[in-house]
């Protein structure tokens, strides 16, 4: 946990100098399922007195329906376009904190606009913890497709090299989302002194 002092400096420069980055950039969650990128996203917004958006809701809502649903009557591929098009559009509205689904970034074209117009913060979690959030809740139309811990195993392997090109990323394990947010809200702070000095 950051200790007084660092809270005190935080709210003093920090947090003004993050949301005047934010004027010109939003920050944008990535990562698996069950790494808690709205939860965590919602908190961060608050923090950083910024708007929060969560791509799968802006998905439901332009389609007027569930995701599952999109998925059983269209496929993925008409899924992942739609999730395209409503990043792209939440990319150029206000900066704001954006919650991604978790194949988003492997969009490469999502992942050109999101390096253009945001930061990327990769919210990174072990499998054991993915498993234990992702059960809690059966709404995971790729997850029924057989066995939960093979299709995260094998998701992994796929997406998190892909991943790994996000600009920052943070652990998103056990223990309270406030955690992560102050990680989170660390891991931009060095991103932006070192943006400042390369500047100078």
């Amino acid at each position: 946990m950051a200790s007084p002092a660092f809270e005190s400096m935080m709210s003093e420069t920090i947090l003004p100098a993050l949301n005047n980055l934010a004027l010109n950039r939003g920050i944008v969650l990535i990562g698996l399922m069950g790494a808690g990128k709205s939860s965590v996203g919602r908190r961060l917004a608050k923090r950083l007195d910024l708007p929060f958006s969560d791509a799968d809701q802006e998905i439901e809502k332009a389609a007027d329906c569930a995701i599952e649903e999109i998925f059983a009557r269209h496929g993925e591929a008409a899924f992942r376009a739609g999730e395209r098009r409503v990043i792209a559009r939440l990319l150029d509205g206000p900066p704001q904190v954006l919650a991604t689904g978790g194949g988003a970034f492997m969009d490469s074209e999502t992942r050109t606009a999101i390096s253009e117009k945001g930061i990327s913060i990769w919210l990174r979690a072990e499998l054991a913890v993915l498993l234990e959030r992702v059960l809690r809740r059966n709404h995971r139309p790729l997850l029924k497709q057989g066995d939960p811990e093979q299709i995260l195993l094998q998701l992994m392997a796929e997406r998190d090299p892909v991943y790994g090109l996000a600009d920052l990323t943070v652990s998103s394990n056990q223990g309270p989302h406030e955690n992560v947010v102050e990680d989170i809200v660390e891991a931009l702070q060095r991103h932006l002194a070192a943006g400042l000095k390369d500047e100078k």
